[in-house]
């Protein structure tokens, strides 16, 4: 992957991951509504992070760096990501998807505040403006109105705030490690942070009930959660030759295509404000572009 090396590239790469994420976010569903639960496909992610690993050092020519900074900037940069996961998980059964999710999706906000000033990052008018579109967008994107649930104390609230520390803090990471470290070498650590993590997700697994190991449970989300670890592959080599305050709000646009996606395969009508964040969206992604 590590073969554009054009000023453009960084472009290519934040396509690739905000296409796959989009893919993969059409087809996560399939899985868990045939009995493979979100934490088991966790652990199904962790997992598909091994080959996306392994093409990334084979491109290095197998050449790992192992200086106690890169491997506490790799572990860092996967441990905020898939921490952040497992959090999540908890989130969710805390309090109301609807609420959470536009909480969480607008993490890129952290991303930019940290990168402008520690990284001292900072972008031209058109794609300033394409920032603040992308924001709006990635809201009206993961807002939806479902069922009403009532909640009791804070608990949800406290952990979607980690979520969105978190994933923010992550790209910030990849960003930073990227200016002393390959980018092959971020992802292998992120990949062994991943995997660290696999025995919480299983332990946070309902094993009383029946779980589905067949092709389409246990390796359909195997498949699908592929699309997603070769996304974050692109997204470090994104974030090694792109702005982290540009290429985060760009990759932060993988709803429109899953939206796009669901209309075609489910034949589902996005609500008006689902439209109005796809319309922003393509807005945003035309300002970036240029």
């Amino acid at each position: 992957m590590n073969i554009i090396k054009s000023s453009s590239g960084w472009l290519v790469y934040a396509f690739a991951t905000t296409v796959s994420w989009g893919i993969w976010g059409a087809l996560i569903e399939s899985p868990e509504k045939n009995g493979f639960p979100a934490t088991m496909g966790y652990i199904a992610w962790a997992l598909t992070m091994i080959p996306c690993a392994i093409v990334g050092l084979k491109i290095t020519n197998w050449k790992l760096e192992t200086s106690p900074k890169a491997i506490v900037l790799g572990m860092a940069a996967g441990l905020t990501g898939a921490g952040g996961q497992i959090i999540l998980f908890q989130a969710l059964r805390e309090g109301p998807a609807y609420i959470i999710f536009p909480i969480i999706s607008l993490y890129p906000i952290v991303t930019i505040a940290l990168s402008t000033t520690l990284l001292k990052e900072s972008a031209t008018r058109r794609q300033a403006f394409g920032i603040c579109l992308a924001l709006i967008a990635i809201y009206l994107l993961s807002y939806s109105n479902g069922e009403k649930k009532l909640t009791e104390g804070h608990t949800w609230l406290i952990l979607s705030a980690l979520v969105f520390l978190a994933w923010g803090l992550q790209a910030y990471v990849m960003k930073f490690a990227n200016q002393s470290m390959k980018a092959e070498s971020i992802f292998f650590y992120m990949t062994i942070s991943g995997l660290t993590l696999i025995p919480i997700a299983y332990y946070m697994t309902d094993t009383s009930q029946e779980i589905n190991y067949g092709w389409d449970g246990a390796y359909a989300a195997f498949f699908i959660h592929l699309l997603n670890s070769f996304g974050a592959l692109a997204l470090v080599y994104a974030l090694r030759h792109g702005k982290a305050i540009i290429v985060v709000p760009l990759t932060g646009l993988s709803p429109l295509i899953t939206i796009t996606l669901s209309l075609i395969l489910y034949n589902v009508w996005p609500s008006p404000t689902l439209l109005a964040g796809m319309l922003v969206a393509l807005v945003a992604m035309y300002l970036f572009s240029k």
